[in-house]
C-alpha cells in the first residue's frame, strides 16, 4: 500500500447538463490543476455522471401504481417517487416513516435507491429527481479511456450505513482500479495466517476523495487521488457487493 496520498479537488467544473461531454470537461478541469499523471485515480461524484447521461425523471410524468401508493402511505413519501424507486430496485428490505431501504438493481443496498433531488436544477415547475447511472462501471471506463494518461476511475456515492451514523463515500462504478484486495492466506507480522481480511480499496479511495469533494454545496464534484499507482488494476464495483448467501444482516 502507498505510504502517502495526495487528494486534489477539481473545482471550476460547470453545471453539468444532459448530453454534456463529461470526459472532456473532466480533462479540462484536470488540466487546470496540472493535468493527469500516470497512476492517478480520478474520483467522480455520481451526480454529475447521472446528469450527463440524462438520468432525470420528472415526477409530474409518473403515475404511481397501487403498490407504490400503499408503500408510500407507510413511508410518508410521495407515491410518485416511490414508483420510481421501485422501478430501480429488486427488493424492499426495510421501511418506516421517512425511510425506504431497497436493494438497487446494481446490487447496492441504498435508501430510496440512491434517488434524490438535491443539487438537481428545476425549471418551469418541474419536479426532477436523479437516478444512478445505468451502468456505472461502463461510465467509468468511458471516462478512463479518454483521460490521456494511465489512470483509474472511481464513481462515488455517499449512502447512509445501517450500523453507523453518517454517510461515507463508496465506489458504485470503477475502471482501471483494484476494487478488493484479498489478503486471506497471507501472514501478519506475527506469522499468523489471515482468514478473513479483505480490503475494499475502491471504497477507501472514494472515501478519501469525499473529504475534499464534500457532500452538499461545495461545488467540487471530482478529485484526483495521487500516489495510488499501486492500486491500479482490474476490478468492478460489483466486486464490492457481498453475495446474498454471505449477508448476515438480511
Amino acid at each position: 500500500m502507498p505510504q502517502r496520498l495526495e487528494v486534489i479537488g477539481l473545482s471550476g467544473l460547470p453545471e453539468v447538463r444532459a448530453g454534456d461531454d463529461l470526459p472532456a470537461l473532466l480533462r479540462e478541469a484536470a488540466g487546470a490543476a496540472g493535468g493527469f499523471a500516470d497512476g492517478d485515480v480520478l474520483v467522480i461524484a455520481q451526480k454529475i455522471v447521472s446528469k450527463a447521461e440524462n438520468r432525470f425523471v420528472d415526477l409530474r410524468a409518473v403515475s404511481p401504481g397501487e403498490r407504490a401508493i400503499r408503500i408510500a402511505r407507510h413511508c410518508d413519501k410521495d407515491p410518485r417517487q416511490v414508483e420510481v424507486i421501485l422501478s430501480e430496485s429488486t427488493e424492499i428490505l426495510r421501511h418506516r416513516p421517512g425511510v425506504l431501504i431497497v436493494r438497487h438493481r446494481l446490487g447496492h443496498v441504498l435508501a430510496n435507491a440512491g434517488i434524490d433531488a438535491s443539487n438537481v436544477p428545476q425549471r418551469d415547475g418541474s419536479e426532477f429527481v436523479l437516478l444512478l447511472p445505468r451502468d456505472p462501471d461502463a461510465s467509468a471506463e468511458a471516462i478512463r479511456r479518454r483521460a490521456g494518461a494511465r489512470i483509474g476511475v472511481v464513481i462515488n456515492d455517499s449512502p447512509g450505513r445501517a450500523w453507523r451514523a453518517g454517510s461515507v463515500g463508496i465506489a458504485i462504478g470503477c475502471a482501471g482500479v483494484k476494487t478488493v484486495a484479498d489478503l486471506r492466506g497471507q501472514t501478519d507480522r506475527d506469522g499468523r495466517t489471515m482468514q478473513a481480511s479483505e480490503l475494499a480499496i475502491a471504497d477507501e479511495l472514494a472515501a478519501a476523495a469525499s473529504i475534499v469533494m464534500g457532500q452538499a454545496a461545495e461545488g467540487v464534484p471530482a478529485a484526483i487521488v495521487r500516489g495510488a499507482g499501486d492500486m491500479l488494476g482490474e476490478g468492478r464495483a460489483a466486486d464490492l457487493v457481498r453475495d446474498r448467501d454471505m449477508d448476515l444482516f438480511r
